[in-house]
């Protein structure tokens, strides 16, 4: 499909998804999350991509949800209509790694789809918040639940509390983004490293995926079981033949995803 609030790019099976509302400083409308998930969605379905890669432009990532679509709107309307209840969906169900670029203001809903992200690269310009309160509510896509999760309680209630913005070094230093770069070099390392992950055995990357998200949602020994169960059942598999005897040749495994 044709998409007005963001431009795709496939290439070398990565799929890029770059934010495009420079008006609006990428704020996310209910047309740009449509998109968003619709394109997601077509990226995990998508045979040839193997990794997604989603970024905004160098001034924001995004600045947040759209104030204006929601400035008028009633407890009636937000509650029948659920609002944001299913917008990351598509992104959380996503099989395949997805990777935030962030540069500039990531805020609000803005640092809620970056978290949402299996794993955050920030450019040194990016700046991260939840200033919700300000306005009166709270974060609605998942803020005070992951970030809390990534970061602790008490900056997160300090965030959340006060509105204050985290540069990308505290971000980095607290474990909200996996590492900072130069702003000019952060797409070149976004897509170095999702072209590592396409190099990848696709089962594993997949498998590897749903282990550390299990972590988040069971105990200790719950998630240790079902990583060993996921460990053992890739030793069925071709690629887990192939990259151990890649190894012990010191050569370059070649995996065929079987």
């Amino acid at each position: 499909m044709a998409f007005k609030s963001i431009i795709v790019e496939i290439e070398d099976h990565v799929a890029l998804i770059r934010l495009n509302r420079p008006d609006a400083m990428n704020a996310l409308n209910s047309a740009l999350l449509g998109e968003l998930g619709q394109a997601v969605r077509e990226a995990d379905q998508n045979e040839k991509v193997r990794c997604i890669v989603i970024t905004g432009s160098e001034k924001a990532f995004a600045a947040g949800a759209d104030i204006k679509e929601m400035a008028e709107k009633s407890f009636v309307d937000v509650y029948s209509d659920n609002l944001f209840g299913d917008s990351f969906t598509p992104l959380e169900q996503c099989r395949k790694p997805i990777i935030a670029a962030v540069a500039g203001y990531a805020l609000g809903g803005g640092c809620e789809l970056a978290m949402v992200c299996d794993f955050i690269i920030a450019a040194d310009t990016a700046k991260f918040g939840q200033p919700e309160i300000n306005l009166g509510v709270i974060a609605g896509l998942g803020g005070t639940q992951r970030l809390t999760r990534l970061v602790g309680k008490s900056k997160s209630m300090e965030m959340h509390l006060t509105g204050r913005f985290m540069d990308a070094e505290e971000a980095e230093r607290a474990g909200l983004v996996s590492r900072v770069v130069p702003a000019k070099k952060l797409m070149e390392t976004a897509m170095a490293a999702a072209q590592k992950i396409t190099e990848k055995s696709q089962l594993s990357v997949v498998a590897c995926k749903e282990a550390v998200n299990r972590s988040y949602e069971t105990t200790l020994a719950e998630g240790i079981l079902h990583e060993r169960r996921l460990f053992q059942s890739l030793f069925a598999t071709n690629d887990q033949s192939e990259g151990m005897a890649a190894f012990l040749e010191k050569r370059e495994a070649q995996f065929r995803d079987r």
